[in-house]
């Protein structure tokens, strides 16, 4: 099987493997398709220690058909939808023609998303629905105010913008990249803010621009957009892409009742995994696969990783295997 693999002296090649070499699981996985994620990419250029151990198959999601089982939820002819569980850090992940995983890692492939549609969303996809429910189910509704999405060009921040704009919410799309207003529009924004705005250190209180959020930035981005929340304001974060600080203060959250969720992808429960992924198969525009996607194969990956790091892509990264 062809698979891209991390070695330990950071070295990254695509290879082929023996099967034989898949490590321990009861469900193996004949991979249609995976997609590039942030993490993928900071594994793929060494920018960061994601791999736990060598040699590493990168991909932390993907989805496929089954074709061996030992659980009784998973029948071979299945097709089964990975993300997260450590896949692609502490196990071989979805940047390969196979995969063999445990099987309470799985979900079937929800009704109404065919498996392209589900990689070209994949896990930015999930966690921006992960996002949008506890926005909701904080009671964040679209009559009380406007959303700010952060990252909005990424594949998470693309994902929120259309999945809110689509609830009825006032999305603002904060973003470097001005070119690409009308891509958001199209998404959904009413309105685009340059993200200089909130790169650099402000005030500990600013004006109550905002319901809620999501933030897939961290650092200086996220301190300004809870300084900015309005009273009773919920903020979720689920990305570091500026940064792993938070300088802040504590005075939203005291004397406005801010509200701040984080948001994990990678361990969240069975129940609102299923959950997101149902959101997303009934909500998600079919339009909106085409404007996010970008389809490579695994021997363009290593160069789309690092067009990512750079911060020159929009939308996403679908790989076909």
């Amino acid at each position: 099987m062809r698979a891209l693999v991390l070695r330990e002296d950071k070295q990254v090649a695509l290879e082929t493997l023996d099967p034989a070499l898949l490590p321990e699981g009861d469900v193996t996985v004949k991979v249609t398709y995976s997609t590039l994620n942030y993490k993928d990419a900071l594994a793929l250029t060494a920018s960061a220690p994601i791999a736990k151990s060598y040699p590493m198959v990168p991909g932390i999601d993907f989805v496929g058909e089954v074709t061996d089982s030992q659980s009784a939820d998973f029948a071979v002819g299945d097709t089964v939808v990975l993300n997260g569980w450590g896949v692609g850090e502490k196990h071989f992940g979805g940047l390969a023609e196979q995969a063999r995983v445990k099987a309470k890692w799985l979900i079937k492939l929800p009704a109404g998303l065919s498996a392209e549609q589900s990689m070209s969303i994949g896990t930015a996809g999930y966690t921006a629905m992960l996002c949008c429910n506890a926005l909701k189910d904080a009671g964040v509704t679209p009559d009380a105010g406007k959303i700010i999405v952060s990252g909005a060009t990424g594949g998470v921040g693309s994902i929120a913008v259309a999945i809110l704009a689509k609830r009825g919410y006032d999305v603002t799309a904060l973003s470097g990249k001005p070119d690409q207003a009308d891509y958001l529009k199209a998404l959904g924004a009413n309105e685009i803010m340059d993200r200089s705005v909130y790169a650099e250190k402000g005030r500990p209180l600013g004006k109550q621009d905002w319901a809620g959020a999501v933030d897939v930035v961290g650092s200086h981005t996220l301190a300004n957009i809870i300084a900015n929340t309005q009273y009773g304001g919920v903020v979720t974060a689920c990305g570091l892409a500026q940064g792993m600080d938070l300088p802040a203060s504590v005075a939203p959250f005291i004397l406005r009742n801010v509200s701040l969720l984080g948001i994990d992808s990678v361990y969240c429960p069975q129940d609102k995994r299923q959950r997101a992924w149902d959101d997303l198969a009934n909500e998600i525009d079919p339009s909106v696969f085409a404007q996010l996607t970008h389809t490579i194969g695994l021997d363009e990956c290593i160069a789309a990783a690092k067009n990512m790091m750079a911060g020159t892509v929009t939308g996403r990264y679908l790989v076909k295997l």
